[in-house]
């Protein structure tokens, strides 16, 4: 029985409960190698990955290295914002239409290599195969949004105080803009940034992660392969492979007016200093504590399928990953009981096979900061309740781990920092003012939810006084987001928006415009 005060008798069963799959099933890296190489065939990309390059591509399926890629150094940068550059004086001049023609076609070129591309990205990200797809899917979904929004990118006109004069603001492309991505979305970040930019009329220079650079150079391939068929400017976009050495030659570069970087908090405070320093611009979405409010109203039943995938998708390393719930204590029992449940269903293993639900922690970093956090959360008074362990503990190098429920009394340090792993700190409430308190009294403010049947609650949960992340839903998980919303939090998240309703401004520069058209 588990107690409303937060602790338990450790009835519930642990490691043992979940459905493992045979760890000496996996398949081996000289295989993954393979399975990628034929991806890359299959899509028309001509990557090598046997050269003796300096970056490593690795898998987290068995944690081996599928093979070598040669990184950039600071004058391949200087050369790639030259080249975007001269890019740029050609592509700002052409219609946005055409604009959006390039980025409808390029759709075309991601339906047709979606099984393909989410392969690539399963093998390097250690997605399920389910959760790879889906992300080619996102990919899909956001340049249909920005194709037709090429056709809008409307300005407005403004009531003059002067006689004979009309008074208006108009829209113009930007310049050369650099995207840095994280290992967690390692190709539908890109998109939400690429199919923006293109469209109102900026190249896009790309450092992706160092875990995920293959995803990478195939969807810049996708990409160069759609802009050669429409006689577009070769340079478009790049791709840049290195680590935080060639990413700061980018966030420094006086030739780049906008820098959207998704990461961790730390990398953005390193960022947007940098770039403000030089009178930059930046779109930043970093880290995100998110949470879920459960009421006594809450159809639990409903509940209980989106606060398990948004806790255990992508082994927990998400940026909108639910990683706080707050459930009133009157049915604080009943929750853990049915999370408790629910947990034991899942199968940890192979991201590749069929009817796995929990894939690979990314590498041994995420694995040692998972066990640091569960200390941690055991020192501050927090009961592991189910999960917390390895899965296999003679294979060296994958980290595949049992999902985490921790019931703690309060929010404690370590609940107030975010831990990039399938850990779930479930927490009591006796009000709704106090649910509030909780949930926003961390430093992110990126996704939020409650599940409650009562309107008042979900009204004051939406309200300037309820949720202050950048994403509040209600009876969905807080991961959920659509294409045409605008996506991105607030706080320490950054404020940035890098999709959706108008989030394309961020990538263009406004003018205001007098014409004095009367004989005065």
């Amino acid at each position: 029985m588990i107690q409303a005060t937060g602790r338990t008798n450790r009835a519930a069963s642990r490691s043992g409960s979940y459905i493992d799959r045979p760890m000496e099933q996996l398949p081996t890296t000289e295989a993954l190698r393979g399975r990628v190489l034929a991806a890359l065939r299959r899509c028309g990309v001509g990557i090598k990955l046997d050269e003796s390059g300096d970056i490593a591509a690795r898998t987290p399926i068995t944690g081996g290295e599928i093979g070598r890629l040669v990184g950039h150094d600071a004058a391949d940068v200087d050369d790639a914002v030259h080249r975007a550059a001269v890019a740029f004086a050609v592509w700002r001049t052409t219609p946005a239409p055409f604009r959006g023609e390039l980025i409808r076609r390029l759709a075309d070129t991601l339906r047709a290599h979606q099984d393909d591309l989410a392969e690539i990205v399963s093998i390097e990200a250690g997605k399920i195969r389910s959760e790879g797809l889906g992300e080619v899917q996102e990919m899909i979904n956001v340049c249909d949004f920005a194709s037709g929004l090429s056709r809008q990118l409307d300005g407005r006109t403004i009531a003059s105080e002067h006689r004979g004069h009309r008074l208006m603001e108009t829209w113009h492309p930007l310049g050369p803009c650099a995207v840095i991505t994280p290992f967690d979305l390692p190709v539908a970040v890109w998109s939400w940034n690429t199919a923006l930019a293109v469209i109102c009329g900026d190249p896009v220079i790309w450092k992706p992660s160092e875990r995920t650079p293959i995803s990478a150079l195939t969807c810049d391939a996708l990409f160069a392969k759609v802009a050669n068929e429409m006689g577009v400017p070769a340079d478009l976009c790049q791709v840049i492979l290195g680590g935080r050495n060639v990413g700061q030659v980018l966030v420094d570069h006086p030739g780049i007016p906008l820098v959207s970087a998704t990461g961790s908090t730390a990398m953005g405070r390193i960022v947007a200093p940098r770039v403000a320093a030089r009178f930059g611009r930046s779109i930043l979405e970093l880290g995100g504590n998110n949470a879920a409010i459960v009421t006594p109203s809450a159809d639990l039943n409903r509940a209980l399928p989106g606060i398990v995938s948004s806790a255990t998708g992508t082994a927990g390393q998400r940026c909108t990953s639910l990683r706080r719930l707050i459930v009133h204590r009157s049915i604080l029992d009943e929750m853990v009981s049915r999370l408790v449940t629910a947990y034991r269903s899942l199968s940890v293993g192979d991201p590749l096979q069929p009817g796995t639900l929990v894939g690979p922690l990314i590498d041994r970093g995420a694995y040692d900061a998972m066990v640091n956090a569960l200390t941690a959360a055991r020192t501050e008074g927090g009961d592991v309740i189910i999960g917390g362990d390895r899965v296999d503990n003679e294979r060296p190098d994958g980290f595949y781990v049992h999902p985490t429920i921790v019931v703690v009394p309060s929010q404690t340090p370590v609940v107030a920092a975010e831990t990039l792993a399938p850990i779930l700190y479930v927490m009591p409430y006796d009000t709704f003012e106090e649910a509030i308190a909780i949930h926003n009294g961390v430093a992110q403010g990126l996704a939020s939810s409650i599940y409650t049947t009562d309107m008042r609650e979900a009204e004051r949960f939406m309200s300037s006084a309820g949720s202050d992340c950048g994403i509040a839903n209600v009876n969905l998980s807080p991961g959920r987001a659509e294409i045409g919303g605008a996506f991105g939090g607030e706080k320490e998240t950054g404020g940035g928006r890098e999709w959706g309703s108008d989030a394309w401004k961020a990538y263009m520069r406004r003018a205001t415009n007098t014409i004095n058209y009367s004989d005065e």
